[in-house]
């Protein structure tokens, strides 16, 4: 495998990202490249943990991607199989555990409490995007993540210290999620930040979020996430 700086390229894809990384424009906005269009489908699985409104809209707009998707809950598979049926058909449900397995990237999008009952060597190795906002109201008063001076992402970090952690996914509400999706170079296009230590794994996010209908953003360092949490 090559490196970057000494870092181990660990994923087939990542010798692509590497490439994609020397022709990215200087606003930080990923550049598709020939060898994005013709790279294998080999890193198009994708997993999510979390099938809530937010997990089953990232699910249907991944499919419409060409990504084979599993999905798990907090309970038993066949507890939320129906629900992903109907709001993500084509997606898998497994056990969480599956999840891991199955995909390199995992998204969290999950209320943010409940990542704390997750083991803590549960993401290891993977790509885990943090599509989490805590509030409050939903998540109870957590003085640790209320006033996390760079961003709830770098508690989530702490918790997966094995985890490639990239704040993303979080900035938009399902809705918009679903209704805002459009193709590559179409006007209206949003854009979307990622925000990570690893440099490879926020290029992945990016192109997770360019196949999704987004302009995908590098935010820089996993503390600027701060800066893409509501009032951030």
């Amino acid at each position: 495998m090559g490196r970057e700086g000494g870092e181990e390229l660990t994923m087939p894809s990542e010798a692509i990202a590497f490439a994609e990384e020397s022709v990215a424009d200087l606003t930080g906005h990923l550049v598709p490249t020939e060898a994005t269009a013709r790279r294998d489908l080999g890193d198009l699985g994708l997993g999510i943990v979390g099938a809530g409104k937010l997990g089953t809209t990232i699910a249907r707009a991944a499919i419409a991607a060409g990504y084979d998707v599993a999905m798990s809950g907090s309970g038993p598979a066949d507890d939320i199989g129906l629900t992903v049926d109907v709001l993500a058909p084509g997606a898998r449900t497994v056990t969480t555990d599956e999840v891991v397995r199955h995909a390199d990237i995992i998204i969290l999008p999950v209320p943010t409490h409940r990542f704390l009952e997750l083991p803590r060597d549960l993401f290891a190795g993977k790509i885990l995007v943090d599509a989490m906002n805590y509030w409050e109201p939903v998540d109870g008063a957590d003085p640790e993540l209320a006033t996390a001076a760079d961003g709830t992402s770098t508690v989530v970090q702490q918790r997966f210290p094995s985890a490639r952690v990239v704040k993303s996914l979080n900035q938009l509400g399902y809705h918009e999620l679903d209704e805002h999706r459009r193709p590559y170079g179409a006007p209206d296009r949003i854009a979307i930040g990622a925000a990570g230590e690893d440099r490879l794994a926020v290029r992945a996010v990016m192109r997770l979020i360019d196949r999704l209908g987004f302009d995908a953003v590098d935010a820089g360092p996993l503390e600027n996430g701060l800066s893409l949490e509501p009032d951030g």
